[in-house]
């Protein structure tokens, strides 16, 4: 590291230079991101895929279908409506409620406008749409539209995220550095690690599917992570400043502040590369895009800020607002002595709090997020709400039933299979309706059906209603469920069917299969995930500190504080408080909250065991390292608290749920982190174990 800081410190204009060149060019592409984000990334590789792709291909059943709604029905404006939509050529097919009476109900009517299979920009084709037919009474809905709408209210949510978070944050710097110029700077760089990896993620769109979600956690990770840095950084180098120059100042903060930096990042992308053994799209999105803020605001913090630094000179205390104390100042030396005083009532008490937090955890209800992640101010929403009410769409589900039979389906044993599976179905209980050709013709056996088939005529009219079914060697049955696709009911039935003996290879799709699938790869991938992370930060830990304990501990502690701070996200969204309507947590949000968390909270760990550790090192006793350590660095801990709880926090008032419970679910554990947690357990247990916090088998010891 010397040789880097000093590199750092010789080139200085340079390396501005170069940074302002990437910036201006991947602010260019930045830009472009949003139109490159497609669906909510709960995408994974499975049975659903494989049946919709070949239901597309070879039976030409749509994929995507948009609902226009009207409120009230009539039958002229839907004639019109319809015959406009007949001019877009990207739609495949249209129902129309005036062909079919069960699309009309109470005065309300809507229209199943069925959307090609080879459509690019599903987003286009949306607004296409609205332009044409959207006016009083007449709305559009489904799922293109309502991913369309998620996408326009994640670029809003950061907006206005942005405009609520940057400001607080700019006073919290204030009231920790003072002066303008030192707090604005580490807004600067957290901007230009945003937009930087924003423009990489450009780059890399044409070649991986990126999700609209990662437009507000890449920046909400980004942001936090870079003020973050550069907090601990500047701090560090004004410690040294009060007694050495500017170069040398930049330098040793380099090489002391500048290795906790690595050491955290390093614990936030092994939380973020755990994710990718999930093989669900938006772990890897956020795994890659995390990755990528997270290098950024690595790269940023150790080269774009010492340089910055470095030109600034002292001009970094220039406009003085606030006469800001030093590290040592006597209330937080009186706190590190009163915990050093009481430890064990200190424990106590702590982990009596985390436990009163983790109670609302044994309720938890995970689902993954439907229409309900869109606010009710959209149309959409509003209009499918609607269709919920009079039409119950969402009170039962479909299935498709996909089979391959070497031998093809004309034969009459193929004929015989057909009804036999087609009986199997109908006798389970949640079953409600089969279509078969039998069911599609009225045709009640096997036997009846040879014999029709021997007719000419008669097999000349169900040979339409053959090839609806079969094509070659694939057989496609829809299954209508007593349940909703989001349920367990249904999830339940299709993990029994998946495994049953039809006679035949087979594979279901339907939304019932999509969500079990992705139910069922987070369950039997979440041990492998955490275990990466715990193993991984226990080794670092123990190499970057020389103890077996301190990691230990760490890891304990950070699951405690993270189980309390899901109970009480429990509290506010599943049981509805703080003005929020009670509903169900997203199924991602414990996976993505425990990954970026347990990474991030490495931070504060690292930050003050390596203070701590700098004093022991000098021979200082294990108690006077601790006070010592937590007396320089609790202001600047509780100030990166508050702007990493400020960024993810101001998340809370925006519209997209699961956003919402991501942004508030980072907060809560932040700020139990670096209160309860870094504040109270942390020197609290440093002081019960002494001289044992530093021991590690097979070394020499450190003193």
């Amino acid at each position: 590291m010397k040789t880097f800081s000093a590199f750092i410190t010789a080139h200085a204009k340079a390396i501005v230079a170069i940074w302002l060149v990437i910036f201006i060019a991947m602010a260019v592409f930045a830009i472009q991101l949003p139109s490159k984000l497609q669906g909510d990334g709960f995408f994974v590789e499975g049975d659903h895929t494989y049946v919709t792709k070949e239901l597309a291909e070879n039976f030409d059943l749509p994929s995507d279908t948009i609902l226009v709604v009207f409120d009230p029905a009539k039958n002229k404006e839907i004639q019109d409506t319809l015959k406009k939509l007949d001019t877009i050529k990207a739609i495949h097919s249209i129902q129309s409620p005036l062909d079919d009476a069960s699309l009309q109900k109470n005065g309300i009517a809507y229209a199943m406008v069925h959307l090609k299979n080879n459509i690019d920009n599903q987003t286009d084709i949306v607004e296409d749409i609205r332009s044409l037919i959207e006016k009083d009474g007449v709305t559009v809905t489904g799922g293109p539209v309502i991913s369309a709408d998620i996408n326009t209210a994640s670029q809003k949510d950061l907006a206005s995220a942005e405009a609520i978070g940057l400001p607080i944050a700019i006073i919290v710097l204030l009231l920790a550095f003072g002066t303008v110029v030192a707090s604005i700077l580490p807004i600067i760089i957290g901007v230009v690690t945003v937009v930087t990896a924003f423009g990489v993620m450009t780059l890399l769109s044409g070649n991986v599917n990126l999700s609209i979600f990662v437009l507000n956690i890449v920046p909400m990770l980004g942001l936090a992570l870079s003020i973050d840095f550069a907090l601990l950084f500047i701090n560090r180098y004004r410690e040294e400043r009060a007694h050495t120059s500017i170069p040398e100042a930049i330098q040793i903060a380099i090489q002391t502040a500048g290795r906790s930096i690595i050491f955290s990042a390093v614990c936030v992308m092994i939380g973020l590369g755990a994710m990718i053994v999930i093989d669900v799209e938006i772990f890897h999105n956020i795994a890659l895009g995390g990755t990528i803020v997270v290098l950024l605001a690595v790269l940023s913090g150790l080269t774009l800020l010492p340089a910055t630094m470095m030109l600034l000179g002292d001009r970094l205390n220039k406009w003085r607002l606030l006469r800001v104390k030093p590290g040592g100042a006597n209330r937080w030396r009186g706190f590190a002595g009163f915990v050093m005083k009481y430890p064990v009532t200190i424990v106590i008490a702590a982990l009596l709090l985390l436990g009163i937090g983790m109670i609302p955890l044994k309720d938890i209800e995970l689902k993954i997020p439907q229409v309900d992640s869109l606010p009710t101010k959209y149309d959409a929403r509003t209009a499918y709400d609607k269709l919920d009410d009079t039409f119950g769409l969402g009170e039962t589900s479909t299935l498709y039933l996909l089979a391959d039979r070497k031998e093809g389906w004309e034969d009459n044993e193929a004929r015989e299979l057909i009804y036999t599976i087609q009986e199997k179905l109908l006798a389970d209980p949640l079953v409600t309706n089969v279509s078969t050709i039998y069911t599609a013709a009225n045709i009640n056996t096997p036997e009846e059906l040879n014999a029709s088939l021997e007719i000419p005529q008669v097999a000349e009219q169900l040979q339409p209603v053959l090839s609806t079914f079969t094509k070659e060697t694939q057989l496609f049955i829809p299954i209508t469920l007593d349940a909703a696709g989001s349920s367990s009911t249904a999830q339940k039935f299709v993990r029994t069917w998946k495994n049953k003996d039809l006679g035949v290879d087979f594979a279901l799709g339907g939304q019932a299969k999509f969500n079990q699938e992705i139910f069922d790869e987070i369950a039997n991938k979440i041990v492998l995930a955490i275990s990466i992370i715990l193993i991984s930060t226990f080794f670092i830990l123990m190499l970057a500190f020389r103890s077996v304990l301190i990691p230990l501990k760490a890891i304990i502690m950070n699951i405690i504080g993270l189980s309390s701070a899901f109970g009480i996200l429990v509290y506010i969204f599943q049981y509805g408080h703080f003005g929020i309507d009670a509903g169900s947590i997203v199924l991602i949000i414990p996976v993505i909250v425990f990954c970026l968390v347990f990474g991030l909270s490495m931070d504060y760990e690292v930050f003050l065991i390596s203070r701590i550790q700098e004093e022991y090192l000098k021979g200082v006793d294990n108690t006077r390292a601790t006070i010592d350590g937590l007396t320089s660095t609790s202001r600047i801990i509780t100030s990166a608290a508050l702007i990493m709880i400020v960024i993810t926090g101001a998340f809370a008032f925006t519209d997209v749920m699961p956003v919402k419970q991501i942004g508030v679910g980072i907060a809560i554990a932040v700020a139990i982190d670096a209160t309860i947690i870094r504040l109270m357990l942390v020197p609290s247990l440093m002081k019960l174990f002494g001289d044992w916090n530093w021991w590690l088998p097979f070394a020499k010891k450190n003193k």
